[in-house]
């Protein structure tokens, strides 16, 4: 079976490539005779336009003339056709008066001279008479020899009459069989009158019609050919410029000066034999690889068979070696979850040891601080209104002290856990409250806050003072961010959407680096480098918001400021979830 299927793809690929041969063979027979019309066409054209003129010229003698008028000698005008005939390689030269009689040629002197010969039936004579110019391709009536007669009507005096050259197209005729060339000359009427081909000569390319042979009858213009029993050398009609005709194809094209066709052709013979050759060489090259490719698939189905068990055993290996990787795998991951708990709880302890320690601070040093700002405002008070200097001092020193209230402050926030206590908050009512709180470092800095507020209230379940704290941390640390920063801005946005209240912090200040922006939420850590901060602010806020149900996001870019954004559930949204 295996091999019936490999003998039909073989044939299909045979005919497949017969086929596409001999579609280029044709192809490029095309393209042969169509340059042999060409060359052949314009030889043609030629050897006519050579003597086309000839008539006219010939005309204009005074000999000629006289001899029409009927006041000079024939003779004359007989010696001057013999002799421009000669020198102008012309066949013959002849002059006919208007009934159609010769009374001069250039083979006056010659057997089948045309003098005294009527020619009134022929074509060329009445088209000349007619028109002016004649033209005719036939078989001398009179000397049997075929030729192409070019005419041309003279008017003399009153008398006209008709010069006629005929032009002996069989040298180019000779031309063509030396060469091997399949060319042939055809009339208006499809009638083979010049060809390579001696057996394709006086016949017609299809049959004709009882008209035509009946025209060609009263000219005489193939007398002796017997067209009418003669087969046709075409079937049929050809499509557009093929031909086709038993052992050969061929390409045809008009002549515009003449009417006539010319015919290019060549043996099929040839062309089958190169198609049936490429489409058989093609089948014994399927075959021949076929038969590579099977003899390789079965060397290749040996080796495989003797690699099977060493290939069996490599995957046991590989398998084996697998499972021995995932194991160290899993082993090294449980040695790093171990390394991270440890250093988690040493943070832990860390952070725990801080918190007692921020503690202690704030009880030993929180009612000195307060005593010591009582004293300095005291003393304030009691001051002559004209000391300045002593003034500002002063105020410098409640200044600090009051920094390092805030402090202790930041400190007991963070060291105690407080109930975080909710009611219905308007959320504009704390964030206006902490613009209102840092006002006075807005306008030492000389950037004034932006608040955009929505139109309706944006309410939510929180601690209006803690929530007011958080407002405040943000806009302080946007305020720092923008202190050495020309034309600095800073905008407030509250918005509510999706069930979430939206608080954004934004400024165009000199922004957080890329390996800081992860840490800034955690506890101690600080970008100021001037010791005023001790890191607590952000991680307080975040606490706070937790406490709410919310959430702390900051994205920064280095010289192109940070944006922070607090989210919280509305009170509405909390509400349908408490119910």
């Amino acid at each position: 079976m295996t091999l019936v299927r490999s003998l039909l793809f073989a044939g299909f690929v045979g005919l497949l490539v017969w086929g596409v041969a001999q579609n280029l063979a044709l192809g490029s027979a095309r393209t042969q005779l169509d340059q042999t019309l060409l060359l052949t066409e314009r030889a043609v054209e030629a050897e006519v336009e050579r003597l086309r003129s000839l008539p006219l010229v010939a005309s204009e003698d005074v000999r000629v003339r006289r001899a029409l008028a009927g006041t000079g000698a024939l003779q004359d005008a007989n010696t001057y056709l013999e002799t421009v005939a000669l020198h102008a390689q012309a066949g013959d030269l002849f002059l006919i008066n208007a009934g159609g009689d010769t009374i001069a040629a250039s083979n006056w002197n010659r057997p089948g001279s045309f003098v005294g010969q009527n020619y009134a039936f022929r074509p060329y004579f009445q088209q000349a008479m007619e028109n002016g110019q004649g033209q005719f391709y036939g078989i001398g009536v009179t000397t049997g020899v075929p030729g192409y007669f070019l005419a041309t009507r003279i008017d003399v005096d009153g008398a006209a009459g008709v010069i006629v050259v005929k032009l002996d197209l069989r040298p180019l005729q000779d031309i063509w069989r030396t060469a091997g060339a399949n060319v042939a000359l055809a009339d208006e009427h499809g009638v083979v009158f010049l060809t390579a081909r001696p057996d394709w000569e006086y016949r017609a390319l299809t049959r004709l019609s009882p008209d035509v042979l009946a025209e060609l009858s009263a000219t005489r213009a193939y007398e002796g050919a017997a067209l009418a029993t003669t087969e046709p050398l075409l079937a049929q009609l050809p499509r557009q410029s093929d031909a086709v005709g038993e052992g050969w194809i061929g390409r045809i094209a008009t002549m515009p000066s003449t009417g006539w066709q010319v015919i290019a052709a060549r043996a099929t013979s040839g062309l089958r034999l190169l198609s049936l050759g490429a489409g058989g060489l093609a089948a014994i090259l399927t075959l021949a690889m076929m038969a590579t490719y099977k003899a390789w698939d079965q060397r290749r189905q040996i080796i495989a068979l003797r690699l099977s068990q060493s290939e069996k055993l490599e995957s046991m290996v590989l398998a084996r070696t697998a499972d021995l990787a995932r194991e160290v795998e899993a082993r090294t991951q449980v040695e790093v979850d171990l390394r991270a708990t440890q250093e988690a709880l040493v943070h832990t302890e860390k952070m725990a040891a801080l918190g007692r320690m921020s503690a202690a601070i704030v009880h030993e040093i929180s009612q000195p601080l307060a005593a010591m700002e009582a004293t300095l405002s005291a003393a304030e008070l009691g001051l002559d209104k004209s000391d300045t200097v002593t003034t500002n001092r002063l105020a410098k020193a409640r200044g600090l002290i009051r920094r390092m209230q805030r402090t202790t402050k930041h400190l007991r926030s963070f060291a105690r856990k407080d109930v975080a206590e909710r009611s219905l908050v308007d959320l504009g009512a704390p964030v206006a409250s902490a613009l209102e709180l840092v006002a006075p470092r807005a306008r030492d800095i000389g950037v004034v806050p932006v608040f955009h507020t929505p139109d309706g209230k944006v309410e939510v379940m929180a601690g209006a003072v803690r929530i007011e704290q958080v407002v405040a941390n943000l806009l302080l640390n946007a305020l720092d961010a923008v202190a050495d920063v020309p034309d600095a801005t800073i905008t407030v946005t509250l918005t509510a959407e999706d069930g979430q209240a939206w608080l954004c912090v934004e400024d165009t200040g000199r922004g957080i680096a890329e390996t800081d922006l992860p840490n800034v939420a955690e506890p101690f850590f600080s970008t100021k480098l001037s010791g005023e901060s001790l890191g607590l602010g952000l991680a307080i806020c975040k606490a706070i918001l937790s406490d709410f149900h919310g959430s702390l996001a900051i994205r920064s870019a280095p010289g192109h400021g940070t944006k922070v954004t607090v989210s919280l559930p509305l009170a509405s949204v909390q509400g349908a979830q408490a119910a």
